[in-house]
């Protein structure tokens, strides 16, 4: 059997991190600066558009989600959970304070203490989904 390196709790210190430092933040150096931080240089980013490859490419999709949603910020549901080298987090987005407008699940992988690839679900319920895989809204 072969046993992961990555400790669980560098895991999931990346995933709430990753979770508020570069998709809950607006200031792009910073962002930026995290990604650098977090990520592995060939990490790959999916989301319901496709494959991003890259911190100039995740840096690029952050900073135009952040521009849709600028107001809104990332709370995480529950704890994350780890599983050799992965791991997991719920999370739901809207605005500070009210009732998430959407929610989903981070799933990562990580090497070297870094995240190798970010797997973003957003639960089909929500209209962010329904937007991001091109379903009519229900708005």
């Amino acid at each position: 059997m072969i046993q992961s390196d990555e400790s669980a709790a560098r895991i999931r210190e990346l995933l709430d991190r990753n979770l508020q430092e570069v998709f809950g933040e607006n200031d792009g150096v910073r962002r930026r600066a995290a990604i650098g931080e977090l990520w592995a240089a060939d990490a790959i980013l999916y989301v319901p558009p496709g494959a991003i490859t890259g911190h100039d490419a995740i840096d690029k999709f952050a900073s135009d989600l952040r521009e849709t949603h600028p107001h809104y910020v990332y709370t995480p549901h529950g704890n994350p959970q780890v599983l050799h080298n992965a791991g997991r987090l719920a999370w739901g987005s809207g605005p500070g304070g009210e009732t998430p407008e959407y929610t989903g699940w981070d799933v990562i992988t990580v090497r070297d203490g870094k995240i190798t690839a970010l797997y973003v679900f957003l639960d089909e319920t929500s209209d962010e989904f329904r937007r991001a895989s091109g379903e009519p809204s229900t708005l």
